[in-house]
C-alpha cells in the first residue's frame, strides 16, 4: 500500500500537466484564430457590406384598354413571353369603324363647303366689280343731271329777265320752267341712284370680306376642315386602339380579361413583367450605408440557382425613404413609449443583362447582395 500511493499522486500530477498543456494549446489556437479573423476582417470583410434582405423587382407594365368595347380575341396566356408590339387583346372594332366612316363623311362635307365658299367668293368679287362700275355710272348720271339743272336754271333766268320786255312769249317761259323742274327731278333721281349704288357696293364688299374670312389662308389651315380632320384622326386612333399590343417585352402575368368581357377605359387586363430589365432592391441597415455609393460593384446570389450562379451588378441609387416612412401606417415615434429600431433603406442595384438572359429571374425572388465598398 505504501508503494502505490506515490504512483497515484504522480498520475494525477501528470494528468494535470497534460490538461494544462491542452488548455494552453487551445488558448493559443483561440488567440491565433482571433488574430487571424481580425486581420481577415480588416483586410477582407471590412471592404464588403452584405444583406440577404434583397428582392428582385422590375418596372411592371400594366395593360389597359384606351377604348370601350367587347373583347373578341385574347392571343396570349398567363406566363407566356411576349415581344414589344405583339398583339395581346382584340376589341370589337365595329363601333370604331362606324365612327371613322362618319368622321370621314364630315370631313368630305367640310371640304365641299370650303369649295362652295371659295366659289361664292369669286362670285362676290365679280359683284363688287359690277357695283363699282354701277357707282361710276351713277356718278356720271349725277354729274350730267347737275349740269342739265344748271343749264335749265340759266335758261329760265334768262327768259324771266326778258319776259317784262315782251321779247319772250309766255309759252317759252312756261317751257323753261318745266325744263327746270324736270332737271331738278332728274338730279334727285340721279342722287338716289348713286346712293343705292354706293350701298350696293358697300354690301358687296362686306359680303366678300365675310366670305374671305372663311377661306383666308391655305386649305390645310382652315379651322372647319382642321377640326373635321382632327375628328377623323381621332377616329382612326380609336380604331387602332381596338388592337391592344404589348408595351414592352416580357412575361404575361395577372391576366384578368376573358373573351366576351366588355372592358372600360383604364381597366386592368394583364401585366407585362420585363424580366430582361429586372433589378434588385437590397434593404441594408442604416449602419451599413456609410461607405456605400452609387457605382460600386455588387455580387448577388439567388436561392433559385444557389451559390454556383453569381450575378454581377452595380449600385444605381437609393430610395427616398425607409420602408416604414412609406408604409400605410407610419410609425409614431413622437409617442411616449418609444424604442429605437434600426431602419433599412432600399438600395437599387442594376444587373448584368447578359447574365439575366443566361439565368432569368422573376419579380419577388429573394437575393443575397454583397457590395464592394473598397472602391
Amino acid at each position: 500500500m505504501d508503494d502505490s500511493a506515490p504512483t497515484a499522486d504522480e498520475n494525477k500530477a501528470a494528468a494535470k500537466a497534460k490538461r494544462r498543456r491542452w488548455l494552453g494549446l487551445l488558448a493559443a489556437v483561440v488567440v491565433v484564430g482571433g488574430i487571424a479573423y481580425f486581420f481577415y476582417w480588416l483586410l477582407v470583410l471590412s471592404h464588403y457590406e452584405s444583406t440577404d434582405n434583397a428582392y428582385v423587382g422590375a418596372e411592371i407594365a400594366m395593360v389597359t384598354p384606351q377604348v370601350n368595347g367587347a373583347v373578341t380575341e385574347i392571343r396570349v396566356r398567363e406566363t407566356e413571353p411576349v415581344k414589344a408590339g405583339q398583339v395581346l387583346v382584340v376589341i370589337d372594332p365595329t363601333d370604331a369603324r362606324l365612327t371613322l366612316a362618319s368622321a370621314e363623311a364630315d370631313l368630305a362635307r367640310a371640304e365641299r363647303q370650303y369649295q362652295q365658299t371659295s366659289a361664292t367668293g369669286r362670285s362676290l368679287a365679280a359683284q363688287v366689280q359690277a357695283s363699282a362700275a354701277g357707282l361710276t355710272e351713277a356718278d356720271a348720271r349725277e354729274a350730267k343731271a347737275r349740269a342739265d339743272l344748271a343749264r335749265a336754271a340759266s335758261d329760265l333766268r334768262h327768259r324771266q329777265n326778258l319776259a317784262p320786255t315782251g321779247a319772250v312769249a309766255g309759252e317759252e317761259l312756261t317751257s323753261a320752267r318745266d325744263a327746270f323742274a324736270t332737271a331738278q327731278s332728274e338730279l334727285r333721281q340721279a342722287e338716289a341712284a348713286r346712293a343705292q349704288a354706293t350701298a350696293s357696293e358697300t354690301a358687296a364688299a362686306s359680303s366678300r370680306e365675310a366670305n374671305e374670312a372663311l377661306t383666308r389662308g391655305p386649305v390645310s389651315e382652315n379651322p372647319i376642315i382642321s377640326a373635321a380632320r382632327a375628328k377623323v384622326e381621332q377616329a382612326r386612333i380609336d380604331l387602332s386602339r381596338t388592337i391592344i399590343r404589348a408595351p414592352v417585352a416580357g412575361v404575361v402575368a395577372k391576366r384578368q380579361v376573358q373573351v366576351g368581357q366588355r372592358v372600360q377605359v383604364g381597366e386592368a387586363l394583364m401585366s407585362i413583367v420585363p424580366i430582361q430589365n429586372a433589378y434588385v432592391d437590397a434593404n441594408f441597415k442604416e449602419v451599413q450605408l456609410k461607405k456605400v455609393h452609387v457605382g460600386q460593384a455588387v455580387e448577388l446570389t439567388s436561392d433559385i440557382y444557389g451559390g454556383d450562379v453569381v450575378f454581377h451588378g452595380r449600385v444605381i441609387g437609393f430610395s427616398g425613404g425607409t420602408g416604414s416612412a412609406f408604409s400605410l401606417v407610419p410609425a409614431q415615434n413622437a409617442t411616449g413609449n418609444w424604442i429605437k429600431i434600426v431602419q433599412r433603406l432600399p438600395v437599387r442595384i442594376a444587373l448584368d443583362p447578359a447574365e439575366l438572359r443566361a439565368h432569368p429571374l422573376r419579380v419577388g425572388l429573394s437575393m443575397k447582395a454583397t457590395i464592394d465598398i473598397s472602391r
